[in-house]
């Protein structure tokens, strides 16, 4: 009988620069022409947002934010570790990497055999800044598992048209960054990362996948046609728990993102995220109360800007096919660090 482990993480990709040199998204925003002019000026910031900037434009902040996520990510590779599963599958977005203007499936499986990724290096071959100071070349190597063809199969047995590849189609760095940034906070300490890895891609973005390519600058003018709902993903999550829970293996679920992002969420002028409505999801989530996240429509979600919690929507139809509540390890605030955090487990 197939056991399960279920964590939930962010991939914050301003966590991989150094504090003193990050580039969250809010130094861009602050120098676009479409930001009022009187939201330039921190006095007119709501005050926790001007605190948590400070006089050194957020550098002390930085510290705190990174030490709370890095306690976080090593309590959850401690958790993996001790659980020892023979595979990871990592539920994360498609950030117009591989699913660009010829495919874009709802969800993909990756049934990979071998990855080799360089996440240190830029696309014109330069090396990255980061925290770890490692170089351009340096090579992150992973296999993939036979479970992830078990569990395509399983998933179209139950009536989900499940895609799948064998090999990049457009991401020929070996993984997006949503699942090669998990890899790397999970391993912050460089021990190693042996499991295989399964990604399991989701369409989060939806209607602004090719019009803003995954990002925040428009590209076009029309939306393109929606991701998957809140609860689908969670019907994609619960046929995952029953394909494998009856499996010979040891699998950990992973669901991998930040929750609303300040550059989706316009209401706040792209300037800082949609703090009230993570902390409704919060509280949803902290009770067990899976079912107000199943009610939630596309709509919402794109509303508040919380496009990639569709990850973890997914790992939230996995627990409660499994009847768990999670462990909250940590719960992140932040008007300056683009998104809100969570760190979660649920245990077998």
């Amino acid at each position: 009988m197939g056991e399960i482990l279920g964590i939930g993480l962010t991939h914050y990709p301003g966590l991989i620069a150094p504090d003193e040199n990050r580039a969250f998204p809010l130094t861009r925003t602050l120098k676009s022409d479409s930001l009022p002019a009187e939201l330039k000026n921190p006095a007119n910031w709501p005050e926790a947002m001007r605190i948590e900037y400070g006089e050194d434009e957020g550098v002390a902040s930085s510290r705190i934010h990174r030490q709370r996520l890095v306690d976080g990510f090593r309590k959850q590779r401690e958790e993996l570790d001790a659980f020892n599963p023979d595979f990871v599958v990592i539920w994360g977005d498609d950030q117009y990497e591989n699913f660009k203007e010829d495919i874009i499936p709802p969800f993909c499986v990756l049934a990979y055999d071998d990855i080799e990724c360089r996440p240190m290096m830029n696309r014109d071959g330069s090396a990255r800044d980061n925290v770890w100071g490692e170089s351009a070349d340096t090579v992150f190597k992973y296999t993939g598992h036979p479970g992830a063809k078990a569990l395509v199969s399983s998933l179209i047995d139950q009536g989900i048209d499940m895609a799948y590849a064998y090999r990049p189609l457009h991401e020929q760095g070996g993984l997006g960054h949503a699942i090669i940034n998990t890899l790397l906070y999970l391993d912050y300490d460089r021990k190693g990362f042996d499991y295989p890895v399964v990604p399991f891609l989701v369409n989060c973005y939806g209607s602004k996948v090719i019009r803003n390519r995954g990002g925040a600058v428009e590209y076009g003018t029309e939306d393109d046609p929606p991701g998957p709902s809140p609860k689908r993903c969670m019907e994609v999550g619960a046929a995952t728990v029953r394909a494998l829970k009856d499996s010979p293996w040891r699998i950990a679920l992973i669901a991998s993102s930040s929750w609303s992002h300040a550059f989706l969420t316009k209401k706040n002028n792209l300037l800082y995220p949609d703090i009230e409505s993570d902390r409704a999801r919060f509280e949803e989530l902290k009770d067990g109360d899976y079912e107000a996240w199943r009610r939630l429509s596309t709509g919402q979600i794109e509303e508040a800007g919380q496009q990639e919690m569709l990850n973890w929507m997914c790992l939230a139809g996995a627990m409660d096919e499994l009847d768990r509540k999670p462990e909250i390890l940590d719960y992140i605030e932040t008007y300056v660090f683009n998104s809100q955090k969570c760190l979660a487990l649920f245990r077998p």
